[in-house]
């Protein structure tokens, strides 16, 4: 039987009647908050379903005038234009765009929208969609929200295309990219502000089964998820190498090919549950690093990082499965003057799982000479022959609770039969494959090998000898106490996150130390986390979930279930280095 939470909520105190389930109720309170003259604007996350507002609550509103904030947007032409910079040529990597959001609105048309608003009779004046605030205000508010990973998938379908353009039929990892680089950017910054003073919030993430909160009661869950230990919503996907191993201890869709990937606390694309009564609500978790980054992520963490959440923990599963590509993440000062990024994706395999024999490729051959690797490499991208692995790469076994760092700069991957926990920076895109084994991905299309990025962040010196020496296995015993100790696992000291692992059959305390931590139940069925003055309820973790304790918690206790074995547990930490 499968204990892990799929669907972990948080019950939300005080604010039993703020919530609203189903398009009538939703109609019929937002009625009540019109009056002789009301200008309701509905500001739209893209990706939004328009039609469904059209449809079951604009007309049900009877408004004197409607407005669609998208007819001041510029054309297809000269979107793609302001953008060229930022979307390249390539499938994968873009620029990260720095644009506002009037940047891509034509001035005249939005006088003209504004000048239909200021000449409208008294009655209802219904403005709608994305930017539809920047047409006016509004005397009520309401935000229209949904998470990026249920935008991913009505892409996928089909159903969507990228905001300002019709290309249904491109490439789904260049649409990917133009929402990472441009669309999600530039709606985040937009969105903040009128998250801060928005009369409600409206879920949208169901099909024809929309909820809404009040902005008070919204904004009050948000503060309170920041006072207690919290998980964000994991999502899973199939991949071309994925495995088998989440599919059984996860309790997930048994006719799915394999899951490769599970994004466990990836805050920019996770959903967060929060429950107001009888109503659910599910936001992006993102919307809590926006709104309460200091309390979330600790004063020195958000000087640091400003509100993004730079701690990223998510599952490979090759258990069953073929190897990862092989890659390399780009140095800071690459990632940075390429793609506008101002950290890299440094990482780490903390092994869940292992099949008998299961390695991870790490790090060059000592006397490997980088031009015949890469000679090789390019005639295995060319078909010639298949990239000599044996020859060129370390290949590490690897058992269970094995810690591998990666550093950005070192060549590695996770071979078959390994339950990987990556704990790593967050821009999570960021991978140079440099082989990827002969095969094509799940579209049927070759899967993009970046060979020319790679060849120039390569650090050829993380040879054998110094991975051993730095890279695997760095355990350094730091305190114990009774039924405890704390080990330090790493990471790397070119990597700014800091991991411990506990192995406990009793009680231990932590504390935040005034930043934002990260954990993951590595060993035993499940623990309790509670605070030892009492300040949040009792939280439980199972096996492999991965929790966040926000850095405005401080002390907290994490301490076996009772229903455990008697067998000692163990927690992954990490948090970002001082």
């Amino acid at each position: 039987m499968s204990y892990y939470e799929k669907y972990p909520t948080l019950q939300i105190e005080g604010y039993d009647d703020s919530a609203w389930q189903g398009w009538e109720a939703i109609t019929a309170r937002l009625r009540a908050r019109t009056g002789q003259r009301t200008v309701l604007v509905i500001d739209c996350y893209p990706g939004v379903r328009l039609a469904e507002l059209e449809e079951n609550l604009l007309s049900a509103l009877n408004p004197a005038l409607v407005i669609n904030a998208e007819q001041a947007r510029l054309d297809e032409s000269a979107l793609h234009q302001l953008l060229a910079r930022n979307l390249t040529d390539d499938r994968v990597f873009g620029v990260l765009s720095c644009h506002q959001l009037s940047e891509f609105i034509d001035p005249q048309k939005l006088v003209t929208l504004k000048e239909q608003v200021s000449n409208a009779p008294d009655g209802l004046i219904v403005i709608y969609g994305p930017g539809a605030a920047l047409v006016h205000p509004g005397d009520v508010l309401v935000y229209a929200d949904l998470p990026r990973w249920e935008i991913q998938q009505r892409m996928r379908s089909g159903e969507l295309d990228n905001w300002g353009a019709e290309n249904q039929s491109e490439d789904m990892l260049r649409r990917y990219k133009r929402a990472f680089f441009v669309e999600w950017r530039v709606f985040d910054r937009h969105k903040t502000p009128l998250l801060k003073r928005a009369d409600f919030l409206l879920d949208t993430t169901l099909a024809d089964s929309p909820a809404m909160v009040t902005g008070d009661a919204l904004r009050a869950g948000l503060k309170q998820t920041t006072q207690q230990p919290f998980r964000v919503v994991p999502f899973f996907d199939p991949g071309v190498w994925g495995g088998q191993w989440m599919k059984q201890k996860f309790d997930l869709d048994p006719s799915a090919p394999n899951y490769a990937w599970c994004f466990d606390c990836v805050p920019e694309e996770n959903s967060l549950l929060l429950r107001f009564g009888a109503v659910r609500i599910e936001i992006p978790s993102q919307d809590l690093v926006l709104l309460e980054p200091r309390a979330l992520l600790g004063e020195k963490v958000h000087a640091r990082f400003g509100a993004e959440f730079p701690i990223r923990f998510d599952f490979l599963d090759t258990i069953g499965g073929q190897n990862l590509s092989f890659q390399v993440h780009p140095l800071t000062e690459y990632i940075q003057q390429q793609f506008g990024m101002h950290y890299t994706q440094d990482e780490s395999y903390y092994i869940l799982e292992a099949e008998p024999g299961a390695m991870v490729y790490l790090g060059t051959k000592t006397g490997t000479e980088p031009q015949a690797m890469l000679d090789n490499l390019r005639s295995a991208g060319r078909g010639e022959q298949p990239f000599d692995d044996a020859r060129f790469v370390n290949q590490i076994p690897a058992k269970k609770h094995d810690h591998f760092l990666i550093p950005a700069g070192t060549v590695h991957c996770s071979g078959a039969g390994t339950m990987v926990l990556e704990i790593s920076a967050t821009p999570y895109i960021f991978t140079f494959k440099l082989w990827d084994w002969g095969r094509l991905g799940m579209d049927g299309l070759p899967r993009p090998v970046h060979l020319d990025h790679g060849e120039k962040v390569i650090d050829w010196q993380r040879d054998t000898q110094w991975v051993h020496q730095h890279l695997v296995n760095q355990v350094e015993p730091i305190a114990e106490g009774e039924g405890w100790r704390e080990e330090r696992t790493g990471l790397h000291e070119r990597e700014f996150i800091e991991t411990r692992r506990h192995w406990f059959s009793a009680p231990v305390v932590h504390h935040t130390h005034g930043g934002v931590n990260v954990l993951n139940l590595v060993e035993g069925d499940r623990a309790i986390v509670d605070s030892p003055s009492g300040a949040f309820a009792p939280f439980t973790v199972r096996y492999a979930e991965t929790f966040i304790i926000p850095a405005d918690v401080g002390e907290y206790r994490i301490s076996p279930s009772g229903e455990t074995s008697g067998k000692p547990l163990a927690t992954i930490k990490a948090w970002v280095r001082g």
